[in-house]
């Protein structure tokens, strides 16, 4: 018994030309879909471009010291400065600002105002005895990387004020009463204290290795 078997239809030139115009239009599709999607990225039309356009920095004076960095306070503070209108509810006028400040303060003797009578030697030269001004303290220097508002709030009107302000979201009174705060915690401490004896430790090492036998350290305030 034969049994007859049934050719496979042959695809038409046509049909196969078709096919590869699709195939060939799909590769494109891909090709525009890629390219297009790297120069939007390396384009970035959305994104921002900083551009700095700072001027040279300008060397405007340079002067001497003459006086003995003798210590260094690191303090962090938080400042809660909130402002409240007479008659109006905070949700339409007032502001509260949460800010933590950083910064450090260095505690300095001046020796620009020794006298004459400020170092004292023995006749065989053996013994020195120095009168030295009490320590002093710096400004404060905030440290910006590390001081920040955390928390604001900020009333309709604020925000409307902030929004047609040539400099909205002003921060500088939070960073003034955040130095006058580290200055006063400063001052409270006892950074004084240990930058009086890093001096006064400093200066004896340094005159016994010019062969003092006896250095005697004293400050103005003492007998």
């Amino acid at each position: 018994m034969t049994t007859s078997r049934t050719a496979p239809a042959a695809v038409s030139p046509g049909r196969r030309r078709r096919w590869r115009y699709v195939a060939g239009l799909l590769v494109l599709v891909a090709l525009l879909v890629v390219g297009g999607r790297l120069a939007w990225t390396w384009l970035d039309p959305t994104g921002e471009r900083t551009i700095d356009r700072s001027q040279p920095v300008l060397l405007q004076s340079i002067k001497d010291l003459s006086r003995f960095e003798a210590a260094t306070g690191s303090f962090q503070v938080v400042v809660d400065l909130e402002k409240d209108a007479n008659f109006l509810p905070d949700a339409v006028k007032g502001t509260r600002t949460l800010f933590v400040g950083a910064g450090g303060v260095d505690a300095y003797v001046d020796f620009s105002g020794l006298g004459a009578n400020a170092v004292t030697v023995s006749p065989d030269r053996t013994q020195v005895t120095v009168r030295l001004p009490r320590a002093q303290l710096e400004k404060p220097n905030l440290d910006n990387s590390r001081s920040y508002v955390f928390a604001q709030q900020r009333g309709l009107l604020d925000r409307v004020q902030d929004f047609l302000s040539s400099s909205p979201g002003d921060q500088r009174e939070v960073y003034v009463l955040a130095e006058k705060k580290i200055a006063e915690a400063a001052a409270a401490s006892d950074l004084r204290a240990r930058a009086d004896a890093n001096t006064k430790a400093m200066l004896e090492g340094l005159l016994k290795s010019l062969g003092f036998t006896k250095v005697v350290v004293k400050f103005s305030d003492e007998p």
